[in-house]
């Protein structure tokens, strides 16, 4: 069965953090199967992990091209994890894919959170006499909890996540295979080739979305909120309300439009649509004794991206209450409910230094990374506060309550399209360089054009998901743009002066 996901996002580390990856040289099952301990025991609840065995690391990161493994070492390895695995208590078993890469063949091990955590193994896999252990992860290590962590651990036992539960009131008819596909194509996955040609209950399998045995089979909610038309039924009030509030929050006069219903991506694409069509405007002002223009928009999309895609993963969907968009004369609000965790302090979220122990919905926010609607866990915020700054926007809001009951990101307007009551029109008054002149990233490019993502790279001495990040950033507001193939093309600076 094919994986997926794709594989050289994945290699890459693109899609799924570093710390969910563990690259092994070759066959060493002790320290594999430990690892496949840790990530079936999801201590995070971040999403378990992959173990890719025939590839070297470097920090973290794949050497390439890799080693792989020969035929009969692929052969061997599969016949041995059938004893191996058994001896994980309660049994579990990761999922196996052969892929070749650089044209050898390495192994994967796919291993979600279990659902009868905790697990054990023994912590000398071949030793005669075995000692059994929990494992962890902590960072990129597999690790025995001490004490404390432990009885977390056995605490943990029977709460799965509820975006991973079984939903006893669906059916494996209730999963739509044209959504499904749909996922696949975008993203990138061999295995869209072959959904016409597998059986559906092995498709299901193999994207880990159904629980129970072949004669009493559910599937999971995560496969109800991503693969079905009308989420609601099963999640009443999983939707998005969008209400404008043309004199304010505080004015009885408002302006209801239509319910943004669907599968949840279809639910994010249609929310940034609206926002595309009725609500974002750009500004372009001629700066005096310069080439170039001061372009600025009311709000800049990436952060309404983020701030949408945050709120569709985290809200809480035992909750019957929507995610609402409220637009106002001088800014947005886009509230979820279900608050951040209490751990988190108030300022930590103003600072934009939200770090989740665990997340409640991590099988949402792995799906949705894989078809790029959202980055690595704990990005949103400070994306949010870094593009609202390079727009020349005021600072956002973050708010929440004591009891974490829900959670607002307050998206102030641009100054430049804030309305003067006596003329109620835009105040014009544009004279400063905007921040994205300042980013290095748009230097580079505007020193070197043409440049591509790999030099950006080597010249600034950044990640290729650094690099990505910001030239998202910059696509965004429209002042960088790609030309030519994928292979041989690059990065140009925008004719700024267009449409002036």
């Amino acid at each position: 069965m094919e994986l997926h996901i794709n594989l050289e996002n994945l290699i890459g580390g693109r899609v799924i953090e570093n710390n969910r990856i563990e690259f092994k040289k070759g066959w060493n099952p002790g320290s594999i199967y430990r690892s496949i301990c840790a990530f079936a025991n999801d201590f995070d609840n971040i999403g378990g992990g992959y173990v890719i065995i025939g590839i070297e690391e470097k920090n973290g990161m794949a050497i390439r091209p890799v080693i792989g493994l020969e035929d009969n070492q692929i052969d061997a390895i599969q016949r041995e994890m059938i004893g191996l695995n058994n001896l994980i208590k309660p049994y579990y078993a990761p999922k196996v894919y052969i892929e070749e890469v650089d044209g050898r063949k390495i192994i994967i091990l796919w291993v979600p959170g279990g659902n009868s955590r905790p697990y054990e193994v023994p912590d000398e896999i071949k030793a005669k006499e075995k000692r059994y252990q929990y494992y962890i992860r902590r960072y990129s290590n597999s690790v025995v909890p001490v004490q404390r962590e432990k009885e977390e651990l056995i605490a943990l036992a029977n709460q799965v996540p509820f975006d991973d539960r079984p939903n006893m009131f669906a059916s494996l008819n209730d999963i739509s295979m044209l959504l499904v596909r749909e996922h696949l194509i975008n993203a990138k996955s061999k295995l869209a080739d072959r959904v016409d040609i597998i059986e559906r209950k092995e498709l299901f399998d193999a994207l880990d979305l159904t629980s129970g045995p072949e004669e009493l089979c559910f599937p999971k909610n995560i496969s109800l909120m991503m693969f079905n038309h009308q989420p609601e039924k099963f999640f009443p009030r999983s939707y998005i309300n969008w209400v404008e509030f043309p004199k304010g929050n505080d004015d009885p006069e408002f302006i209801e439009r239509p319910t943004i219903k669907g599968d949840l991506p279809t639910q994010i694409h249609l929310a940034l649509e609206n926002m595309r069509t009725f609500v974002l405007k750009e500004k372009v002002t001629k700066i005096q004794s310069k080439a170039e223009s001061h372009r600025v928009w009311n709000y800049p999309y990436s952060a309404l991206e983020e701030a949408i895609v945050n709120a569709v993963y985290h809200r809480d969907y035992q909750l019957r209450e929507p995610v609402e968009i409220r637009i106002l004369p001088n800014s947005i609000e886009i509230i979820n409910y279900g608050g951040p965790d209490r751990s988190i302090r108030l300022e930590d979220i103003q600072n934009g230094k939200i770090r989740n122990r665990r997340y409640r919905n991590s099988r949402i926010g792995d799906f949705l990374k894989e078809i790029e609607l959202t980055e690595g866990k704990g990005t949103g915020i400070p994306t949010i506060k870094k593009v609202m700054k390079q727009n020349g926007s005021p600072e956002p809001l973050f708010e929440t309550d004591d009891e974490r009951s829900y959670f607002i990101v307050t998206l102030p307007i641009h100054k430049a399209f804030e309305k003067d009551e006596l003329r109620n029109e835009p105040v014009n008054e544009l004279v400063n360089e905007p921040d994205y002149m300042k980013n290095q990233v748009y230097l580079v490019i505007k020193e070197n054009q043409g440049i591509n993502r790999i030099q950006l790279k080597n010249i600034l001495n950044k990640s290729i998901s650094t690099i990505q990040r910001e030239l998202k950033i910059l696509s965004d507001l429209k002042v960088v743009e790609f030309k030519g193939s994928d292979k041989k093309g690059g990065y140009y600076i925008k004719d700024l002066n267009l449409n002036l």
